[in-house]
């Protein structure tokens, strides 16, 4: 494990880079000897300075192919804050981000708190209601070019989310089975379902609960969860309009939408 000052010292580099829009080399290059557990631990610096509400989490990495490519067996986490929180009508200044992206997910509204040995049926029963959502993702690292401790140190490279004004009852739908499209200035671009989140968005909410709890953390009522992107990240340029859209056995599951200016 790292020492109190290397640890420091790294939650130091990624904040000038997301204030100053300067991303910084991986850091295992600078610090090979960073494991899973330091870097949770420099992602809590790095939320504990910033001193503000804490509305809920993001769940990363949930798809087999990230996984496979990052070499490891589960997802991790960040922190949304509520300086993160994002309007759909309210363009986003994309001056304000090194690299943004846009992923598309399903988000769960928690009206109960979840138990510290949470299941998927637990998720449902907590959960008041399911919501469009775009999480907008960014990295303090330069070119994208990040490993898991990478991306855990920098908040699961979470920036900013948006959600949607439609409110889904969860027994009302089958969480496997809602399909998303994403469209950039009208026309699609990408789409996905909620089944390639673990298999069930459910699946990564009860994994996250059950981590968070080993830090003495429990996720609650009012809380935001994200569970993982139903499709892959997109890149965002001035002057986007992104749309995603949300249907399941054809009904209507709502939108959301995000504008990005210069």
């Amino acid at each position: 494990m790292l020492t109190v000052e290397a640890r420091t010292e790294i939650a130091q580099r990624l904040w000038d880079a997301e204030v100053h829009r300067e991303p910084i080399p991986p850091l295992v290059e600078t610090h090979p000897e960073l494991d899973a557990v330091d870097a949770y631990q420099v992602q809590l610096l790095n939320v504990q300075r910033r001193d503000e509400p804490v509305l809920g989490h993001k769940v990363g990495l949930t798809s087999p192919v990230m996984q496979q490519m990052m070499g490891v067996s589960e997802p991790d986490y960040g922190h949304l804050l509520a300086s993160m929180r994002l309007a759909e009508d309210e363009p986003v200044q994309i001056s304000r981000y090194c690299v943004p992206r846009v992923e598309v997910e399903v988000g769960f509204l928690l009206g109960e708190d979840l138990p510290a040995e949470c299941t998927e049926a637990d998720v449902l029963a907590g959960t008041e209601a399911l919501v469009p959502a775009i999480e907008l993702i960014d990295s303090r690292i330069a070119d994208w070019r990040i490993s898991l401790v990478d991306t855990i140190a920098d908040n699961a490279s979470s920036a900013g989310f948006v959600l949607g004004e439609a409110r889904i009852a969860p027994g009302d739908v089958d969480l496997r089975a809602i399909d998303a499209t994403l469209l950039c200035n009208g026309e699609p671009i990408e789409r996905g379902r909620s089944d390639a989140v673990l298999g069930n968005p459910a699946t990564a909410v009860a994994w996250l609960a059950r981590k968070v709890s080993a830090y003495g953390v429990r996720l609650r009522a009012g809380n935001v969860v994200l569970p993982g992107s139903c499709t892959r990240a997109i890149d965002v340029t001035p002057g986007d309009t992104f749309r995603a859209d949300f249907r399941s056995a054809g009904a209507d599951l709502g939108s959301v939408s995000l504008e990005f200016r210069s």
